[in-house]
């Protein structure tokens, strides 16, 4: 119904941004939308805004074992079909076997929803059950609503039912929606508990799911079919609006559209993990929650990493009902027109708390331009003690008193020239920065002693010459990624230190991305490529399928540059420690541990917000664990 579109989005939290970089871009170039820098927004549980439940977890995906696969290069492995329903005996082979629905693509339309709701086929029949809940109900709620849910779900598997299909179609100004995350995975759980799980399949038809991330989620976390109804009604509005190309003149071409630029998405966050079919995928559970309490997990996500406690059903419950307020105001109460902008991408006044904010960054250029004290002290004020509080995991933090023996004399303190010397600038390859930039951050660190890093993009002969006035754009840190762009033995061999990017913080488990557009001549020739032709890095280095495939790389770059230190770059998830220990044992120098947040020129926005950990987490994880195995003076 187009006349409460609006309403019902709001209900489900839809924004502006949610249209504006997520939807749209996803029909116009029919994958998963790109976007740049990083992410400086804060935490789901750090956040004052009402946060979806999705938000709330991070994709894990392979590093250095079992790597990563590449969904593009290696289609031809890679695959959506499932088949759905109940198993039989897996211990006995009969033609009962076979009787299974074949779904080709886990995104269903409302026609085949429509088939699924109405199938009366060789014994097979659906039932729906609602996902709302009364908003004055006495006995509803949150958790009522999941116990509710799961005891339908069981009536229905014994009377026969081949499929449940969990519906908030019903979402009005009197039912609230539970998030389609939460009732999946606690009826997913509970079957698995009660051993009837393999004798039905659950499709669900939400409101909620419309980004790539939202159908990871329900698929890793036991359903079988999803159809985001309400994401195709608000493209094809969209449309209507005239927000859409003229190619997509029907809904049918919306639909097909979306389901395409979804399935590309998915294989991508499948194949981050090295899984090539999403059979494999299906209830795999390949996440990490970050500020989800022992609560929620046991109950909806049953093992599944949370070492940061924090929300439990009542905080979920009631920004559930702050996003129904939204959509459907009490009496008395404005009803704002359209959709809510939180800032969630781009900042906002009074919107999502960002690191990087207005503020800091006027701070920050006044203090660069006119070298006013002054304004940079206001900069780290402003960094220190209020975005990194409000938005990171570190800003949580405090020192002991009295920690370490206390306060030293001043006189003991190394002077500022000395510990700029430990300073490295991020990895920021030529070509997703200017050669004017690349250049200007080389010159700067071998100015003051400290070290710029290439990034993947190789480093033009020309500047490992000094110049007239002594200054020297080489930089000082060579890095060697899967693309293996601009890496000869020149290369190499002028470096201080080589680092092999195993992953990048912005987008764990994938390729480098450099658009067609932006590859000139003197990029390709630098890069030992072709003018005008796009750059995607593969996401395994195809020489590394093992830490000894890694340790073979380490002995050969020492033995191309014996003076270089060999750094290896790897991504904060749980098992990281694992994998440096590993690094360690290979004889790696040096290990770079990223976070989540790190930046990019052009990356999936799945990625750049929903894949990897915080650096915090990642960094004692490895400190741990390279203690523990006695490892930890290996390496810097």
């Amino acid at each position: 119904d187009p006349e409460t579109l609006v309403a019902r989005m709001k209900a489900f939290g839809f924004t502006t941004e949610t249209l504006q970089f997520m939807l749209i871009p996803l029909i116009h170039e029919e994958r998963d939308p790109l976007g740049s820098m990083g992410n400086d927004s804060a935490l789901a549980c750090l956040s004052d805004q009402p946060r979806l439940v999705y938000d709330y977890f991070k994709q894990l995906f392979a590093q250095v074992t079992n790597p990563a696969i590449d969904s593009i290069r290696e289609e031809v492995i890679m695959s959506l079909e499932c088949y759905i329903g109940p198993e039989a005996n897996l211990l006995e082979v009969s033609p009962q076997h076979a009787h299974r629905l074949r779904i080709p693509h886990p995104i269903l339309t409302n026609e085949e929803l429509a088939a699924l709701k109405h199938i009366d086929h060789r014994g097979w029949t659906s039932r729906t059950i609602d996902i709302t809940y009364g908003l004055h109900d006495e006995d509803g709620g949150l958790v009522a609503t999941l116990d509710r849910v799961c005891r339908e779900a069981e009536e229905a598997i014994d009377e026969g039912h081949s499929l449940v299909i969990l519906s908030d179609r019903n979402v009005g100004p009197d039912r609230v929606p539970v998030s389609a995350l939460l009732a999946c995975g606690a009826l997913h759980q509970h079957l698995v508990k009660v051993a009837k799980r393999t004798r039905i399949g659950i499709v669900v038809e939400s409101g909620e799911a419309r980004e790539v991330q939202h159908h990871c989620l329900l698929i890793g976390y036991g359903a079988d079919a999803i159809n985001p109804y309400l994401a195709f009604e608000a493209l094809w509005q969209a449309r209507r609006d005239g927000l859409l190309e003229e190619a997509y003149d029907t809904d049918e071409k919306i639909v097909a559209a979306y389901r395409k630029g979804v399935a590309k998405g998915m294989l991508k966050v499948m194949g981050k993990m090295g899984i090539s079919t999403l059979q494999s995928y299906k209830g795999a559970q390949i996440f990490e929650a970050v500020g989800l309490n022992q609560q929620v997990i046991d109950r909806c996500f049953t093992g599944t990493a949370s070492r940061v406690q924090g929300v439990g059903f009542e905080v979920l419950e009631a920004e559930g009902l702050r996003r129904q307020a939204l959509g459907y105001p009490p009496p008395g109460t404005i009803d704002e027109p359209g959709l809510p902008n939180p800032g969630e991408f781009h900042w906002r006044a009074q919107g999502e708390r960002h690191g990087w904010e207005p503020e800091a960054i006027a701070n920050l250029q006044v203090a660069a331009r006119n070298e006013d004290v002054e304004a940079y002290r206001r900069f780290a004020r402003h960094v220190n003690e209020d975005a990194h509080r409000r938005c990171t995991l570190r800003g949580l933090l405090k020192f002991k008193e009295g920690g370490a023996g206390g306060p030293i004399p001043l006189e003991e303190v190394e002077p500022a020239s000395e510990i700029v010397k430990r300073f490295c600038t991020g990895a920021m390859s030529f070509g997703s920065i200017s050669a004017e930039s690349h250049e200007t951050l080389a010159i700067a660190m071998n100015r003051i002693g400290g070290k710029s890093n290439t990034g993947e993009g190789g480093e033009d002969p020309q500047r490992f010459h000094p110049l007239p006035n002594g200054d020297s754009k080489r930089s000082a840190i060579k890095q060697v990624a899967s693309g293996r762009f601009g890496v000869t033995i020149w290369y190499l061999t002028n470096a201080d230190e080589l680092q092999i990017k195993i992953a990048q913080g912005a987008k764990p488990g994938e390729g480098g991305e450099l658009p067609g557009r932006k590859v000139d001549e003197n990029i390709a020739r630098i890069r030992y490529s072709t003018p005008g032709v796009g750059l995607i890095s593969p996401p395994p280095h195809h020489d590394i399928y093992s830490i000894e495939d890694l340790k073979q790389l380490i002995h050969d770059l020492k033995n191309a540059n014996p003076s270089a230190r060999i750094s290896v770059k790897l991504v904060a998830e749980i098992g990281v420690g694992t994998i440096a220990a590993g690094v360690a044992k290979a004889f790696a120098d040096h290990i770079v541990i990223a976070g989540d947040v790190g930046g990019t020129g052009a990356s999936p926005l799945t990625s750049i917000k929903h894949a990897g950990l915080p650096w915090e987490l990642g960094i004692a994880e490895t400190q741990q664990t390279l203690v523990m195995n006695d490892l930890r003076s290996r390496v810097v």
